[in-house]
């Protein structure tokens, strides 16, 4: 099957707002098997919309749209979905009444006019509960294509893909499996991992395409399967996975699934009851909104101290200022302190540092712009290591917590192992 994503919203043209909604409605659908062809943003815009909507349904057998269902009137998706398909709106009680209950539970201002219009929807649509929001989502089936129309709010779009727009579709129409496995590499760029791989490429299967996807110190190999079969697909991406080892196996790290590398970390700590606390200087916090962005990882990251000055390093971390005298802030026996200091302060198994120029400026130290220190503490001891990251500060944030993430994972499989 295939689907198509329509975006509508100036805020997303204008770059006032980033379209993190089409990513993930992606990866939801092609999870199931349903293929997205064209992702399209638009203006809140009548004309615009209409001709989008009839296009759309020329391409795909799904047509998944966001945005422009506020209560406003520049919110004008229910009035243009009504013309597209010859409707007229009416009042939904089940949706006025979750209306009225958010309003009576959650929300401080009165409930006006304009919010109970927002129970308004085209006659021809199921209309799909919003647990989160006010604006419910909306199904139409029309000559064999689905559209579906939800709000732009990133949770309340989640939610209904979760608990209604997947489970329609996964009940109601047959769809082929598609199976993904990415294989990590560390430590050479995408060109030289494309000539050590050509031949291994060139005689991969029909069914098996693959894709680089380099970012920031690290390039992913995704192979993709798609067919009727899954346990034949299985076995053809393991197959090549397993060939793939003899051209580049020195340089293979791992595999990542649906879960990323944080998660990965995180299991990995639970498992043992293990706990893991950052400091941060360079990274400003980075590497520990990744770990708390997770549903239940309170179980393993206990903490984290952005120590951006010089006198935080010592105030808040002890690292003894003769340290930093003799060595500055940005130095190795620096980012070993620190992750002494952040392991001690939250009485952590694992602590990981970073300290560094990530530019544009030196700051209180004379070491060459991109330069970073990474450090790692481990019941089994501290080390810290130095790497140069380049002279744009956002690559070298980004390697930097790219990077403390691979030397993390590393230290706890290497203690793992130990044990």
């Amino acid at each position: 099957m295939k689907a198509e994503i329509v975006t509508i919203g100036d805020e997303i043209l204008i770059g006032q707002v980033v379209d993190t909604n089409s990513a993930y409605i992606s990866k939801e659908l092609n999870k199931i098997g349903v293929s997205v062809h064209q992702i399209t943003s638009i203006q809140d815009e009548r004309v615009h919309i209409l001709q989008t909507l009839k296009e759309a349904s020329q391409r795909a057998e799904i047509v998944i749209i966001t945005g422009g269902l506020g209560p406003t009137k520049d919110d004008i998706t229910k009035k243009c979905l009504c013309e597209f398909f010859g409707d007229e709106l009416i009042r939904n009680e089940k949706v006025l009444k979750h209306i009225e209950y958010l309003f009576d539970k959650y929300i401080d201002t009165p409930i006006s006019g304009l919010n109970r219009d927002q129970a308004l929807l085209p006659s021809k649509a199921i209309a799909l509960h919003n647990e989160y929001g006010t604006a419910a989502g909306m199904w139409f089936e029309e000559n064999r294509k689905v559209f579906v129309s939800m709000p732009g709010v990133p949770y309340e779009m989640r939610g209904l893909m979760e608990r209604e727009i997947i489970p329609r579709l996964i009940k109601n129409y047959a769809r082929p499996i598609i199976l993904h496995k990415t294989v990590i590499t560390y430590g050479l760029g995408e060109s030289a991992i494309a000539e050590k791989i050509e031949s291994w490429e060139d005689n991969l299967p029909v069914e098996v395409k693959l894709a680089y996807l380099p970012n920031l110190g690290r390039v992913r190999l995704r192979l993709t399967a798609k067919g009727d079969n899954e346990e034949r697909l299985k076995n053809l991406i393991e197959s090549e996975i397993s060939k793939l080892h003899h051209f580049i196996g020195d340089i293979i790290y791992g595999y990542e699934d649906e879960d990323p590398v944080e998660v990965v970390i995180g299991r990995m700590l639970a498992e043992k009851n293990w706990t893991l606390s950052t400091a941060e200087s360079c990274t400003g916090g980075r590497l520990a909104s990744k770990f708390t962005k997770a549903p239940g990882s309170s179980a393993s990251f206990k903490g984290s101290v952005v120590s951006y000055s010089t006198e935080a390093k010592s105030e808040i971390l002890n690292v003894p200022e003769e340290i930093i005298k003799k060595h500055s802030v940005v130095s190795a026996e620096v980012a070993k302190a620190m992750a002494l200091g952040a392991q001690q302060k939250f009485h952590t198994e694992f602590a990981i540092s970073t300290t560094g120029n990530a530019g544009p400026t030196k700051g209180d130290s004379d070491a060459e712009l991109g330069t970073v220190f990474i450090g790692i503490a481990t019941p089994k001891g501290v080390s810290a290591r130095e790497f140069n990251f380049g002279n744009h500060r956002e690559k070298v944030i980004g390697k930097s917590v790219n990077k403390a993430m691979e030397l993390l994972q590393e230290s706890i499989i290497k203690v793992r192992d130990d044990i």
